[in-house]
Order: structure tokens, then sequence, then C-alpha cells
């Protein structure tokens, strides 16, 4: 990796989601013209799923010195799928509606004061290793979630604009509707399986660094004892989802004195960096039933079993 080009300034690539919630074509084009006082600025645009993995995989053959995300934690997710285990400092600009990644990393979450953050690290440019975490093929940055973590996220994603114009509104919608409907009465069960520790639940959420989420600007809390450059894990299993049992749990999740980690329907793993997930039910014809999958706040698909992994050093980051 070339440390300069000829002009004295670093090659950049900034990958950007135009879609995501604040995103313009005026906004992206005052964040370039500002970084390239100090850059050597190229940019790609975001066309479809997954396209921000494959302009990730090709930044390193192309030889840029950095390349930064520019999007919610969907397009930052995507940009880390493509660049995960290479050399490659990637760098982070707020794009979406929770901006988790930035946050944990230190990285302003209004993108005029992150853009003038980034332009600091020009002079102070320190590449350092973040680990990640895995569900299969899948890497992810801050969170896995699966049961109603997951159906929450599934049913916000097949409704981006009101993603968009509602933000934690919308996902408290999610939440009420999804559980009324699939968590009341048959929830697919879960046996979450670490260290040959296993425990049965309803909903399995496992962490690479803390908090797990934001609601708006308070953050959400939910395993302990988890950094994101520990080297391991974290998970916590919902034992069951009744109404008594939920209405406990969601005030410790945005609590700073109560914690969800702690309830009684709630078992936790700590340390780990392998373990297993696997659905204990069967749908109406028998076959072993799916359970929702999210990664760093995206679905990806429903599963009948799933290994996670740590991925320590995984990731090389300027923040």
């Amino acid at each position: 990796m070339n440390p300069e080009t000829t002009n004295g300034k670093r090659r950049m690539l900034i990958i950007v989601n135009p879609y995501a919630t604040t995103v313009s074509d005026r906004l992206k084009n005052l964040v370039v013209y500002a970084l390239q006082g100090r850059f050597e600025v190229e940019v790609e645009a975001t066309e479809r799923q997954h396209h921000a993995t494959e302009i990730g995989r090709d930044a390193g053959d192309d030889g840029y010195d950095l390349v930064v995300a520019f999007g919610g934690d969907g397009t930052i997710n995507e940009v880390v799928n493509g660049l995960a285990g290479t050399d490659i400092p990637v760098s982070f600009l707020p794009g979406g509606n929770t901006n988790v990644v930035c946050r944990t990393l230190g990285i302003p979450n209004d993108v005029v004061d992150a853009t003038e953050h980034l332009l600091s690290l020009a002079d102070d440019f320190r590449p350092r290793k973040i680990d990640l975490g895995r569900v299969d093929d899948r890497y992810f940055v801050f969170s896995c979630g699966t049961g109603i973590d997951a159906t929450v996220v599934e049913r916000v994603d097949a409704n981006p604009k009101l993603k968009a114009r509602a933000g934690p509104y919308f996902y408290t919608w999610a939440a009420v509707s999804g559980y009324l409907r699939e968590y009341m009465r048959n929830p697919v069960r879960l046996e979450a399986t670490v260290e040959g520790e296993s425990h049965e639940g309803v909903t399995v959420l496992i962490q690479n660094s803390d908090p797990f989420t934001y609601f708006s600007n308070r953050p959400v809390h939910v395993c302990e004892n988890i950094t994101i450059d520990d080297g391991t894990l974290a998970m916590v299993v919902l034992k069951r989802a009744n109404q008594f049992d939920v209405a406990g749990v969601i005030p410790r999740l945005l609590s700073n004195r109560m914690s969800a980690y702690r309830h009684r329907q709630v078992e936790s793993f700590e340390g780990f960096t392998e373990g297993a997930i696997r659905s204990l039910s069967t749908d109406d014809d028998g076959a072993t039933a799916r359970f929702p999958v999210q990664v760093d706040g995206d679905f990806i698909g429903r599963h009948e079993e799933v290994t996670i992994r740590a991925a320590p050093g995984a990731l090389t980051v300027i923040a």
C-alpha cells in the first residue's frame, strides 16, 4: 500500500449509499469537496444490495490508502465484509438513522463534524485493528441477533420509506406488531451452545461491542464485559417471551440503573470465541422451523442453524 500519492495526498475511496437516510447529492458533494483538501478522493455509489462489498474487495487491488463507508450501519457492514482480513484502513461517515459503528468508535454522529474529524486524521494517520464477529460467512461489527430482534429488523427492512421517515418510532411499531404475531403464542424455540453449555430460548443476541444499538440517542445495553478489541464475543438468551417477561426486560434495556443482563429470564455467555444457534421447532409440515437473523441492523434471512465465531483483529480502522 502506497503511503502517499505523488502530490503528497493519500488516496481515499468513498463508498457512498445514495439512498441512506441523511445522504443527499448536495451533502455528498460538500463532504467530497472538504476532504479533497487533504486527500486524493474518488467516489463510488452503491447501486444494489451487496454492491458495497464488491467495491470494497476491489479497493485493495486498486491501491487505495483509505476506504471510507458513507451511509448507515448496513452500508458499513457491507464495506467491512469486503475489507475484513486485509490491512487496508477503513473509516466511516454517518448517513443513517442509528450509526452505531460511528458512535462506538468515537466518530461524531453529525456528518459535518465527522468530516472535520476525518480531516484531522490526515496528520495523525494511525491505523489500528479491531475485532469483528462472524455468523456463518457474514461478518458483523457490533451485533447479531436472532428471534424477536431479527423479526423487528426483517419487518423494518421490508418498508424502507417508513424506516427513513419514522426512525425509532417505526422500530417500536415493528417490535410490537412482530411480537404479537410471532411470539405471543408459538415462537420458534432456539438452542444456543457455547463450549458445551447450552440454553434454550426464543431470542439470542450476540455482541462484539457495547452498546447493542441505540434508540434515538439513548444507548441500549444488553451484554456486559464486552469491548471491540478484546478478541471475544458475548451473548444473551431470552428464555421466554410472555407479556410479563417482556414488560420486565424492555425498561432494563433503556435504563442506566437496571440491567437486562441480570433479568431472571435471561441467560448469558461471556468471553467466548465460537458458538452455535439452532432451531428446536418444527413448522406445520413437520420441517425444521427457520428463525430470522440480523447483523448490524440488516436482515440476512431465515436459518435452521448458524455458527457464531469471533474474528480478532480482523478489521483495520482509522477513527
